[in-house]
């Protein structure tokens, strides 16, 4: 009826983060959660199907409806697992919608899907994210289910139901001839405008006669006249469930534009219908069901109000009344001014005197203070223990309630949380998968507004539901479904038990009461063992603080939980948990990670200073001694200097301190490469001197020291050759820094084999071989020496890395030394000419570039020492195989090129496809290991719209369809991209210069948390920076423009209602895969702007180009609704 007009807007579960046209795959994602305590299930939002879910929970809730559709068995509906047979008969649509009516009734999940429902409809993604008019998809809906149950012992029920039938009659004002019309509805649709309620718009439709006079006369069939008549309406029959449509859509034919009518229609809860009917019948109805539309006639949100006939659920006061409020009462006992000097009635006194009855044990203490203005600590402690002891003790006043998290008296215990339902109850608020309590009078808040009642569903008074039908979801369930219901539940649980083991951590408590402050660290007291916990991490940090303050009986006062890591220098403290409603998976805690508990101030009464705990300094001190060197590890906090750190390891005054020379500051020549700290350095403390955690320094002891080394300018002296060993090599003497020698090793020289020795990195990987000198060569002191078998390479030699098919992830294969063609390099590999071909390894260690020339000698090729060459099977791909797939996050029309068609079975998976693509001539030079490394975009209007996912799942899962358009993108790497990550292409910007870096892959996580933090988070990892010191923007490349991505997690009054993290994948941002995030680092750039002069000119262009285009305001093309049907005759 109104197509397309109503595109979903965000409006809390009413959105879905899928990706635009994409759908969430159902393996691989985590169990649902089960059932709140309300015991009602939801339904799945689909991106734009609440329309559909707010009439399948109103069906749902209709029993009779239910139990009709439970009534019809296998026998006649066919069996689901047969539906791809030709010949079989399956009525798939009422098959899938029993499924999902079993599910709301027994499956323990917070909301079922209705993907399985949708498919049956032969709706696919662009009809699942495309939102309806709910009395449009009403009418299709039974007209699909009596075309589908023709034949069956249900082939009239949706007709005993709900059509009723109305009769026109016009009375002619002569003869007095009667003309009468008959007609069936399956709804009624009264007009809101111009009425005050339901009752009137009906008076207007069945009361109200219309004349036929003047100019607009009546052609009587009795009179053969055009004479003056009345014409009328009356309900003739009634159904036993009446569906009201309120047409809140109109059209202002003036503005030539739809409109929403928001203006006030009352309606009653129960209606007579007596006055519009014909003749007396059961004309009392109830309302059970009302359909509301927020927004308005180009968008908005649907949900539903239910009331549960069968006592299903669990009703329960909404949060708002579940507090009493505060009466005025009579002064007693309690509320006279209680001793100071006695805590019992003190205690008492707060407990009697709040509203709740009942006291947050953590606030007790808060309270207790404003109370008599002094802590239970000073008051107290000294006579009567800490509190929670006390509160113990005296278990005959008090009472812990609610899971030990508050305490209460035992006269006054907190009420139940179930209550006896009171009339009027047991009305639901089902909003896509939330489910949430409200009362009757809540229904008048839908009367009018942009939020309002669209919908109406009545029921007969008179039909009355068995008292076994009563709080019982399997009544009349049929086995089959009984049973398939159960092992889903099994299912469920198992998931979700496996999914708790993953998702526990083993948790480090470090306890303040354990700790002092000493030379500006955290030490223990003692060795006692701190205490470990296993938590949730998918728990927030306010739950993992209630759980730890439960857990410390003796504790008194606020916790503070510090991320804390131990190191010899004692206990290192790193950021605070402070936002209660973030989960421990955002804020970064994994297993092992360690937690100081304490007061966030002090610890035993000295106050802790945070800055120099948070980046101290831990060294390693290298100490010469002898004729060998003695390492031992040292801790030292950042603001001691290099004089107090000399006398603490015991060296004289005479001793000098060496820190090692980074990469690029030593000159070679044999120099050790140790930098020797001048006088004025040895006032200066380590953090002026920027050492960091795990940095070295040598101890040059006076006896160790002889004429063998020289000042070099400005008091920085270079300590040169320690004539520690000789060793033999190339014909010649050198000397050369201490090195630790097997005694094979010392063999193989003394009997003289053909060897090398070549030096080694700090993670043990052996450097290229050479014949320079040691002082060439720039070996240092302390170098690492590998005395390898062979000589090394001549001048006219290349020494290569090689490994065989893939980039090397654990080690290389080995290396060679070749100098001859890349054709019979290639048969030195592998032996086998054509059947190889060679690959670079480009500087992120992934295989790059053919070599295409097998002709070309090596040198030619740039081929240095060193070079990794992978032998990849297979012949040599094509020279301009590269070109053919171009990537950027938004591709220009001309930059795609077709390469071909192909024709697939919707049963085969996304794997089948990729190899069949791989197989078209266009692309049967390309070179890939597995269908792992090719991605897939589709297509949306030329652009690469999203990736499809899943390597197992079938193009009928995918929803792809005929004639789509697909592109093809060749990847260096394996790629399997989950059903809830993004790929975002992150650019960082360039410090002081509008422009960026050229932009990086980043596979988002988004399953658990996709908010803001989440992304920051990511970013920091990627970058090595802190969150917080990243501003980021989505770019629209459409407009030109940057959308700048606020932070969320700004620290708020813990009493107030923190704002809730919103979804990145929801509106506004609405990131999907290929999007631009621009990234600033605030530490060195403080221009806050993302645009840049591209962007400017192509703003400009645009602006120019519209003055000279009249704007038209452009709406999507209304696509009618559809529900296919087989054909069952």
């Amino acid at each position: 009826m109104f197509g397309s007009l109503f595109e979903e807007e965000e409006e809390g579960e009413g959105f879905s983060p899928a990706p635009s046209g994409a759908r969430m795959l159902k393996g691989g994602e985590e169990p649902p959660p089960p059932r709140g305590r309300v015991n009602l299930s939801g339904i799945k939002n689909q991106g734009g199907t609440c329309y559909l879910n707010s009439l399948l929970q109103t069906l749902f809730f209709t029993p009779e409806f239910r139990e009709e559709l439970f009534s019809l068995g296998p026998e006649e509906l066919g069996c689901l697992e047969d539906k791809d047979k030709p010949e079989a008969k399956v009525r798939v649509i009422p098959l899938e919608l029993q499924r999902l009516f079993a599910r709301l009734l027994l499956v323990d999940q917070q909301s079922a899907s209705t993907a399985d429902l949708t498919d049956s409809f032969g709706w696919n993604n662009s009809e699942e994210s495309r939102q309806h008019d709910v009395q449009e998809l009403n009418r299709i809906l039974f007209s699909a289910l009596e075309h589908s149950l023709v034949d069956t012992s249900g082939s009239t029920f949706i007709h005993r139901l709900y059509h009723g039938t109305t009769v026109n009659s016009i009375v002619c004002m002569e003869c007095g001839n009667v003309s009468q019309r008959q007609e069936d509805f399956l709804d009624l649709t009264v007009c809101v405008r111009g009425v005050c309620g339901l009752e009137g718009a009906l008076w207007d439709m069945f009361v109200e006669k219309e004349m036929f006079e003047g100019s607009n006369l009546y052609r009587c069939g009795q009179c053969d006249l055009l004479v003056t008549a009345a014409k009328s309406a009356k309900l003739r029959k009634l159904p036993p469930f009446l569906t009201v449509s309120l047409l809140r859509f109109n059209f202002d034919f003036a503005k030539c534009e739809r409109y929403k009518e928001t203006g006030r229609c009352a309606f009653p809860l129960v209606i007579s219908l007596r006055p519009f009917c014909e003749q007396d019948s059961d004309y009392s109805y109830q309302l059970f069901s009302v359909i509301i539309h927020k927004g308005g006639c180009y968008g908005g949100h649907y949900h539903v109000y239910i009331k549960d006939v069968d006592h299903l659920g669990l009703w329960e006061p909404p949060e708002d009344d579940s507090k009493p409020k505060l009466q005025k009462k009579d002064v007693g006992v309690c509320d006279l001014e209680p001793e100071k000097d006695d805590p019992l009635s003190v205690l008492s006194s707060i407990i009697s005197q709040d509203a709740n009855k009942s006291v947050l044990l953590d606030q007790l203490g808060q309270r207790l203070m404003d109370k008599i203005g002094s802590s239970w600590s000073k008051k107290y402690r000294k006579h009567y223990g800490p509190i929670g002891k006390f509160i113990q003790n005296h278990s005959d006043v008090f009472v812990l309630a609610h899971n030990g998290t508050r305490v209460a008296l035992k006269a006054n215990p907190p009420s139940p949380v179930t209550q006896p339902p009171s009339p009027g109850s047991h009305w639901f608020d089902l909003n896509d998968s939330t489910v949430t309590c409200i009362h009757e009078k809540d229904i008048e808040k839908m009367f009018q507004g942009r939020e309002s009642a669209y919908m109406l569903f009545y029921r007969k008074t008179t039909l009355r539901r068995p008292t076994e039908a009563r709080r019982n979801p399997e009544y009349k369930v049929p086995p089959h479904l009984f049973q398939m219901a159960e092992e889903e539940n099994r299912s469920l649980q198992q998931r979700r038990y496996l999914e708790a083991s993953s998702n526990r951590v083993e948790l480090v408590l470090h306890l303040a009461p354990r700790y002092k402050l000493e030379n500006g660290a955290l030490q223990p007291i003692s060795v006692e063992q701190n205490e470990t916990l296993s938590f949730d991490r998918r728990k927030t940090v306010g739950d993992l603080r209630m759980t730890i303050y439960q857990m410390q009986d003796f504790w008194e006062g606020d916790m503070s939980l510090t991320v804390a890591k131990s190191l010899p220098s004692g206990l290192h403290l790193y950021n605070t948990l402070t936002d209660d409603e973030v989960s421990l998976y955002s804020a970064g805690i994994l297993t092992g990670t360690g937690l100081f508990v304490w007061n966030g101030k002090e610890v035993r009464s000295y106050r802790v200073p945070l800055l120099e705990l948070i980046a101290p300094k831990w060294l390693t001190g290298d100490i010469i001694r002898g004729e060998g060197l003695l390492k031992e590890s040292r801790g030292f906090a950042g603001k001691v200097t290099l004089d107090e750190l000399r006398e603490a390891l015991g060296e004289p005054q005479e001793s000098l301190l060496c820190q090692e020379k980074r990469g690029g500051e030593g000159e070679g020549g044999g120099r050790s490469g140790w930098r020797v700290f001048c006088p004025e350095d040895m006032q200066k403390t380590l953090k002026e001197l920027a050492l960091k955690d795990g940095d070295s320094l040598l101890v040059l002891e006076p006896h160790a020291r002889d004429n063998r080394w020289a000042g070099v300018g400005g008091g920085v002296y270079e300590v040169v050759f320690f004539p520690f060993l000789i060793l033999r090599f190339c014909n010649s003497v050198s000397l050369c820094p201490p090195v630790c020698l097997s005694l094979s090793a010392c063999l193989s020289l003394s009997l003289c084999v053909e060897c090398c020795l070549r030096q080694m990195d700090h993670a043990g990987k052996l450097l290229l071989p050479g014949t320079l000198s040691v002082r060439d060569a720039g070996i240092r002191l302390m170098t690492s020496l590998s005395l390898c078998l062979g000589m090394a390479p001549k001048n006219t030699q290349l020494f290569l890395y090689y490994t065989v098919g893939t980039a090397p992830s654990s080690g290389l294969e080995g290396d060679i030394i070749v100098e001859q063609s890349l054709n019979d390099c290639v048969w030195v590999f592998a032996s086998s000419g054509d059947s190889w071909h060679l690959r670079r390894m480009d500087w992120c260690e992934e295989v790059g570039e053919a070599l295409m020339d097998e002709e070309v000698s090596l040198s030619e090729l740039k081929l240095n020492h060193g070079d990794t060459l992978v032998i990849t099977e297979g012949r040599l791909p094509s020279k301009v195989h590269a070109s053919s797939f171009p990537y950027t996050s938004l591709l220009p029309p001309q930059s795609l090129r077709t390469v071909g068609q192909v024709e697939i079975s919707e049963e085969a998976t996304l794997e089948d496809l990729k190899t069949q693509i791989l197989t078209l001539p266009a692309l049967q030079f390309v070179c890939v290991p597995s269908p792992a490394f090719v991605r897939l975009w589709q297509l949306e209007g030329h652009r690469l719209g999203h990736i499809l996912r899943g390597q197992q799942v079938t193009l009928r899962k995918l929803k792809l369809s005929s004639g789509m358009e697909l592109c093809v993108q060749q990847l260096l790497g394996e790629e399997d991209i989950g059903p809830k990550e993004v790929l975002l292409r992150v650019q960082m910007g360039v410090p002081g210069k509008r422009e960026y870096y050229p932009p990086q892959d980043l596979i988002w996580d988004a399953s658990r948390d996709p908010s803001p933090r989440s992304l920051r988070s990511a970013l920091s990892l990627r970058y090595g920076l802190s969150p917080d010191s990243l501003l980021l923007a989505k770019h629209k490349p459409l407009t030109h423009t940057w959308e700048t991505i606020s932070n969320w997690s700004q620290q708020v009054s813990k009493r107030k209602k923190k704002k809730k993290a919103e979804s990145l994948l929801g509106a506004p941002f609405h990131l999907k895969d290929g999007d631009i995030i621009g990234v600033k680092n605030l530490l060195i750039d403080s221009n806050r702007d993302f645009s840049t002069q591209q962007d400017e000119e192509k703003l400009r262009e645009g602006l120019e180009q519209q003055k000279k285009i009249v704007p038209i305001k452009a709406r999507k093309p209304e696509v009618a609704l559809s529900i296919n049907v087989g054909v069952f005759r």
